[in-house]
This record gives structure tokens, sequence and C-alpha cells, in this order.
């Protein structure tokens, strides 16, 4: 197991006690393009208690996507720090934010990301594949969030032969698998329909109810409005950060 980069022990207790499951402090990101510096986040405070149901929005070019990226643990900040579940992730290097990314992470993407030739079943088992647990008990944890998002009759189907709602479906037992402690969904509904995309709105709320933190970033309104809180970027800060419900 890889050795940690830990804040202060009475810090950390500090935010588990606080219920805190992300804290950011002065979060910058800078790309180097060229001669250029492109500043993509511009020191971002924000702080996420477990349970809450966050969306992420701004326009093209708001720093949303990188944002996300941080949080995600697929990428590190150029400056700043970040806490996720009380662990300062921030310093980490690449092979311990995979660790925390698979263990505390569950992404659901706009484009699915499932493989075109594995079933239902199996696309979900994939992160217990990744992290060595046991054949018999990941095939009995697919099937319970299969059946969780309503697909316990399609767990023998492949992508192709699933709607794109279903398709979404199974994306997202896939993020449930591991029992994150973070549901991190990018652009969830982009590839659907707009009485799909309530669908699957549907099962985002009915997690949330079951106590999972979710965190949505979205360009639509109608979407973000499922959230009960609405950060708003724009030029790589905080813009507003408001309660909706």
């Amino acid at each position: 197991m890889p050795v940690e980069a830990m804040p202060s022990e009475s810090f950390r207790q500090d935010l588990v006690d606080r219920g805190l499951a992300i804290k950011t402090e002065g979060l910058w990101k800078t790309y180097e393009m060229g001669a250029e510096q492109v500043h993509a986040l511009r020191g971002v405070d924000v702080e996420i208690r477990k349970g809450e149901y966050v969306a992420i929005m701004g326009p093209s070019g708001s720093g949303k996507s990188t944002l996300m990226n941080l949080i995600g643990c697929l990428d590190s900040p150029t400056s700043g720090k970040y806490w996720l579940a009380g662990r300062l992730v921030s310093e980490l290097d690449d092979d311990e934010l995979a660790y925390i990314r698979n263990k505390e992470i569950g992404f659901v993407f706009q484009t699915f990301n499932l493989l075109p030739r594995a079933t239902a079943l199996h696309n979900v088992e994939l992160p217990l594949i990744y992290n060595g647990t046991p054949a018999e008990e990941r095939i009995a944890r697919a099937k319970k969030v299969l059946e969780a998002v309503d697909l316990g009759d399609r767990m023998t189907f492949k992508p192709n032969d699933l709607s794109g709602g279903q398709r979404q479906r199974v994306a997202i037992a896939r993020a449930l698998v591991n029992s994150p402690s973070i549901l991190l969904a990018d652009e969830p509904t982009g590839n659907l329909d707009s009485q799909t995309g309530e669908e699957i709105m549907g099962v985002m709320g009915r997690l949330h109810q079951q106590g999972n933190t979710i965190i949505l970033v979205t360009h639509e309104r109608d979407i973000a409005a499922h959230a009960h809180r609405v950060i708003h970027l724009r030029d790589g800060k905080v813009e507003s950060d408001e309660r909706v419900k």
C-alpha cells in the first residue's frame, strides 16, 4: 500500500469531525502553452461535506473540467492543497493518486466508457479485477449494484444491445461497485435525449438519498437543478456558491 502524504493528525481529525469529504485551499492549475502561461484555476477554495449533492457549472474555459480532474485525482494542482476524505492528496505521486482514485472515486462519464465486447456484469466488475478482489466476491458485488440501478435482468447483455440510458446505468453501477466516498459525474446526460436524461438524474437522486456524495459537472441548468448546491466557476475562480434546495 502506498505511503500517503499526511496533514497533521489533529487537522485531519478536524476535517473528519466536520464531515468534510473534500476541502481545497488556494488551488491553482497553470499550463505552459509555448511561451504563454494559462491559469485554468486561480486559487479555488471549496468545501464539500459527505452526503452532499453538488453541481459544478461554468462556461467553456471557466475551469470546471480542470477542477473535476483535480477532485478526481486525475491530475495534480500547480499549487495549493486538496484533502479527500481527510487525506492530503495534492502532494501524492501518480501511483499513489491511482490508488486513491480507485478506492475513493467513482466516475461516470458522458461517453459511458464501456468495453463493447464485455457483458454489463463484466464491465461493472472491472474496477474489482484491477484491485485484486476475488472472483466470487466481485461477481456478487457487481450483481448487487446492477440490481440497484434496475438492470438485474440485463447483466448478460453487451453495450450494443442496451439503450443509451441502460448503458449509462451500467456506467453508474461500475462507479458504485467499489463503494467510493464520492461519485463524480461529468456531463452524465450529455449523450442522452431529454427523457432518458431525466431518468438518469432520477437514479442519481435515489443514490443521493441513500447517502452517496455526488458531484455533478454540467453546463446545463436543468440538470444542475437536480443538485442541492451549485458552484459556479468563471475564469478559474469561484463566482458563486449557493444552496438551491
